[in-house]
């Protein structure tokens, strides 16, 4: 979640560990639930931040196991990482694009608990992490009577429904309804892209396709490269 750079994340950890006394005393705070946090982080902070383990894949802000993987090294505490994040959440950079409370009271202390508990640390999430945000559908999409239905990732992560689609050459109406709370389209790439949507909005888009392979794609800026595109087969 945090917005500032990598390379100060450092010596904000240490201004933290400062302001909890001296002698090294950790900051001050109190545990949240990592597992609530999983799922918030994915909804509104995984367009915008790689973060490993959440399978979050975005472009904009910083990439959060990068920005902390010095302060692993320095033997900074979860502890400590989870007081700048929450910091970070409720007073973000001035110069950057992330609101400021984003999350406020217990929300952005679960936010901060789970990224200070995965960020640059190896390993899979195991247990009521691995469950707090369900697994894509990766069942192909397949089109009927000339419309095919692809639809968003429901958790906010920047994937459709469907990795793949197939189609019958022709005219084909693909469209694709957004559950997320993150703004989305679809489109076929080089070709037409449908309106960007938010959430409850339905993105449509029409062409008539000859026999081969297209990319299905989501071209707000950054989703594609996170991942949020397919191939299409029409045959």
């Amino acid at each position: 979640m945090a917005s500032v750079t990598p390379r100060t994340l450092g010596s904000l950890a240490a201004g933290a560990l400062l302001l909890g006394g001296l002698g090294g005393c950790q900051v001050k705070d109190t545990t949240g639930d990592a597992a609530n946090g999983k799922k918030l982080f994915v909804q509104k902070c995984g367009s915008c931040h790689i973060l490993r383990r959440a399978g979050t894949k975005g472009v904009i802000g910083p990439n959060l196991d990068e920005a902390f993987q010095q302060d692993r090294r320095d033997g900074y505490p979860s502890d400590s990482i989870r007081g700048v994040v929450r910091e970070q959440i409720l007073y973000p950079n001035r110069n950057g694009v992330m609101p400021a409370k984003l999350f406020e009271g217990q929300e952005a202390q679960d936010v901060a608990s789970y990224v200070a508990l995965v960020a640059a640390k190896p390993g899979e999430d195991t247990g009521a992490l691995a469950n707090a945000v369900p697994n894509t559908n990766a069942k192909p999409a397949v089109a009927s009577g000339g419309k095919l239905q692809i639809d968003a990732d429901p958790n906010g992560q920047l994937l459709f429904q469907a990795a793949s689609a197939s189609a019958p050459a022709g005219a084909l109406t693909i469209s694709m309804n957004n559950p997320s709370s993150i703004s989305h389209n679809i489109g076929i790439k080089g070709m037409k892209d449908g309106p960007t949507v938010g959430k409850g909005g339905t993105s449509t888009v029409s062409l008539t396709l000859k026999p081969g392979k297209y990319e299905f794609y989501c071209s707000v800026p950054g989703h594609e490269q996170a991942g949020m595109k397919g191939t299409l087969t029409v045959k």
